[in-house]
């Protein structure tokens, strides 16, 4: 059961609610959007029923929901959701009505690397600047990021570039000092069911940008993106960056009927990962249009001003023509869905 509040509730008004479910022996999960708040509750529905919940002050509905991801459902929320993005020049949105490409280096390598794939990245219509610091790789011998001083470098080309920014999070130690520094936190594939990591990113304040596992299935995706909106965190878009079969001629298949699955069940926003899906600079424009053409929401690729020296996923990195190509398609087709670009709407 869901407790959607109306937009007016005070404070005391979901505290007088968390502690009357309480006292039923209930536990209340408190969620909050940037424009709605909603509580999970967990426990004898009879005894909540009997508590005439709708009837409390800052009640706006209360809803029964059968998908076992209870806040992410479009059962609980029938509208899709957009997600806002703090950054120095204003609010970007992910979601439904505009088509939001967030690029940049696949990791932060230097300051001058840095600055130039971000402003390459800028050109080509991103209102994201994406770049990794801490960087789990396959390898342990593989470059494995900058870490702080990354984070450093990210946050001062993205003032400099009035670009919000995202960043990967790979230890829950490190929650915090991300949290204080990025406008969007990246939970990369590896990391999805890593549960105390999304019950920590879930607390921490911060807009989420959650990559599906290379095994995971759908529900289980969903289910990842549930532990953190339980913690308190409704802010959450969703990556589809390819899933592991039998061919190996790319570094994963990328699915994109989960795209419109997931926003036929989820309200959430859903974005496509052509890079890191593919592996392979000649793949990322065409998977780019196909991505477009499903309905997704935005797209995440890799620049970089000089890929062959790349520490981090060279081959599959944008420059030159093909990042052009790219920035034709993200202006021209999201019109044929009936989107227009995420800086037009930037407020």
């Amino acid at each position: 059961m869901v407790i959607v509040m109306a937009p007016d509730a005070t404070d005391a008004d979901i505290a007088h609610i968390v502690a009357k479910v309480e006292s039923v022996g209930g536990e209340a999960n408190v969620s909050k959007g940037v424009v709605r708040t909603v509580i999970g509750l967990v426990g004898d529905i009879e005894a909540f029923h009997q508590l005439n919940l709708r009837s409390f002050p800052g009640v706006a509905d209360v809803r029964r929901i059968s998908d076992p991801y209870k806040l992410v459902s479009r059962q609980h929320h029938p509208e899709r959701s957009t997600i806002w993005i703090d950054g120095p020049s204003g609010r970007v949105p992910i979601g439904p009505e505009t088509f939001t490409l967030l690029a940049g280096p696949c990791a932060v390598e230097s300051v001058e690397q840095t600055l130039e794939a971000a402003q390459m990245a800028k050109a080509a219509g991103a209102t994201i600047l994406r770049g990794s610091a801490f960087t789990p790789r396959t390898s342990p011998y593989a470059f494995q990021g900058l870490g702080a001083h990354g984070l450093e470098i990210l946050a001062d080309v993205g003032r400099a570039m009035s670009l919000p920014i995202m960043t990967e999070l790979v230890d829950p130690r490190d929650v915090d000092r991300v949290a204080e520094t990025v406008d969007l936190i990246q939970i990369g594939a590896r990391s999805m069911s890593n549960v105390p990591l999304l019950q920590a990113v879930g607390r921490a304040g911060r807009p989420v940008l959650l990559e599906r596992g290379p095994a995971a299935s759908v529900e289980e995706w969903l289910m990842a993106a549930e532990y953190v909106a339980r913690c308190g965190n409704l802010d959450i878009v969703l990556c589809e960056r390819g899933i592991r079969t039998f061919e190996n001629t790319t570094r994963a298949t990328l699915d994109l009927s989960a795209v419109p699955m997931v926003q036929a069940t989820s309200h959430l926003p859903v974005v496509v990962d052509p890079s890191h899906a593919s592996g392979r600079r000649d793949l990322v424009v065409p998977l780019s249009r196909a991505s477009i053409a499903v309905g997704a929401d935005g797209l995440v690729a890799d620049v970089h001003p000089d890929p062959e020296s790349a520490l981090c996923d060279g081959p599959q990195a944008l420059l030159g023509s093909d990042l052009r190509e790219l920035a034709t398609a993200c202006r021209r087709l999201p019109r044929e869905v009936g989107r227009v670009g995420a800086a037009d709407r930037v407020h």
